[in-house]
């Protein structure tokens, strides 16, 4: 089992940065891939932004982040990134991170562990 705690968020203004941390407990991180999703909207569905397997060798992206995010991990530290530059009004959305024991899958049912996520804010 595992438990997941983000922090990062904030609100920022068009074409800023953020880094997002996801702390992980226990002594299995690495036995999990890892995913960053996002729900844009209250109702919306979260949806995947970026998923990384157990040793970081393999990354997914969704189009509408690749090239301005970037997915990471810290297996020695327990905890995973998500690096987020020229954010744009529309990345508006609480961010949360995820665990999986298989990978690298981009629906959200795979994954059985959640952060309770952290609120990114990104004005015009």
């Amino acid at each position: 089992q595992v438990q997941l705690v983000e922090s990062g968020g904030g609100l920022v203004q068009a074409g800023a940065s953020l880094r997002l941390s996801c702390a992980a407990s226990g002594r299995t991180f690495s036995r999990y891939a890892m995913g960053w999703f996002r729900q844009q909207a209250p109702g919306k569905e979260r949806e995947y932004v970026a998923v990384i397997s157990q040793t970081g060798d393999t990354t997914i992206y969704d189009d509408s982040v690749k090239g301005r995010f970037t997915i990471s991990r810290d297996n020695a530290k327990n905890t995973l990134f998500l690096q987020m530059n020229s954010l744009q009004p529309e990345d508006t959305a609480i961010y949360g991170c995820a665990a999986a024991l298989s990978c690298c899958y981009l629906h959200r049912s795979v994954y059985g562990y959640w952060g309770q996520g952290t609120q990114v804010t990104v004005s015009s």
